[in-house]
């Protein structure tokens, strides 16, 4: 859109003192005479825009210019920017970048170091640890399927392993628990339904459109699951010993660890009785035992004899 290339171009001239004609018409792939248009238009709405003549000439802004900031403070700046790098971390691409470059025009060269420290105080990164592409692939196909208002089709491994191809209306991406989801109607199932982005497989943005249905965020949908879930919940008793101690302290923090004995403590854990519990348990390690309930103990037990069952030296590989 024009509007969205005259900001841009606007920005830009923030950053840059000069820049040529013909730069800007390769950046924006449009020709240079729609680019001194441009120019003239943004002068027209009073941006001091300035050309500078013979070697070394361009395009430039008057010396001294700069976007009026007055209806944010200081600190809406410095939070908003805040905010967007961690939406960077896990969403990406070329727009939120462009948005961040957008604020930080904005502050006085006088005040940038100031303004690069605070803001670098609190940082929420919500990427994942290693080779993140494939759900990056996702997320890009998702939210393009959203903004177009397109359906995706996609192939869907549900909790126990069975396999469906769906074809859906993307409304909303959910963030939750480290975790990406689509909220998304099935037309298969005439309903909305949560899908886990990490279970889908080759999905495709449809050529298909589709109105937006109305939804009330009152009552966040990706929450009634585990409201539904949290009626079950019961504490399990975790015992930790020093080798396992720090993993008590980063899951559950210093203060919920009771120390029953030297070397030895324990953590009441309130969590719903799942799959997710079960393997969550595993991955604590062999220097962790649940104390309670006894059925959990047992539960965990089995699992984890099946487990050392596939390492015995006469099993097949």
């Amino acid at each position: 859109m024009k509007i969205d290339r005259l900001l841009s171009i606007v920005i830009l001239l923030l950053q840059k003192n000069r820049i040529q004609a013909k730069e800007l018409a390769d950046l924006y792939e449009v020709s240079i005479r729609t680019i001194y248009r441009d120019i003239e238009a943004i002068s027209m709405a009073g941006v001091p825009v300035v050309t500078f003549q013979g070697a070394g000439g361009g395009i430039g802004l008057m010396e001294g210019y700069r976007l009026d900031r007055s209806i944010l403070t200081d600190h809406d700046i410095k939070d908003i920017v805040m905010g967007l790098q961690s939406l960077s971390s896990s969403l990406g691409g070329p727009n939120v970048s462009q948005l961040l470059n957008k604020f930080e025009s904005i502050v006085p060269a006088s005040e940038k170091e100031q303004f690069r420290v605070r803001t670098t105080q609190f940082i929420v990164d919500h990427s994942g640890w290693g080779n993140q592409a494939a759900q990056e692939s996702k997320l890009i196909k998702v939210k393009e399927a959203i903004s177009q208002a397109h359906t995706i089709a996609f192939t869907y491994r549900n909790a126990e392993g069975a396999l469906t191809e769906r074809n859906v209306e993307p409304h909303t991406l959910v963030l939750k628990g480290q975790q990406w989801f689509m909220y998304a109607y099935c037309r298969g199932r005439e309903q909305f339904r949560l899908f886990k982005l990490s279970r889908m497989s080759n999905p495709v943005v449809t050529e298909t459109a589709f109105t937006r249905r109305d939804l009330s965020y009152e009552v966040l949908p990706w929450n009634e699951g585990r409201t539904a879930a949290s009626r079950a919940v019961q504490p399990f008793i975790l015992q930790f010993n020093r080798k396992s101690r720090h993993l008590a302290e980063d899951w559950f923090g210093v203060e919920a660890l009771n120390e029953q004995e030297e070397g030895i403590y324990t953590v009441s854990v309130p969590f719903p009785e799942d799959t997710w519990v079960y393997g969550f348990i595993l991955s604590l390690g062999p220097d962790v035992i649940v104390r309670e309930p006894a059925h959990l103990r047992a539960k965990i037990r089995e699992m984890a004899l099946r487990i050392a069952s596939n390492y015995e030296d006469n099993q097949k590989i």
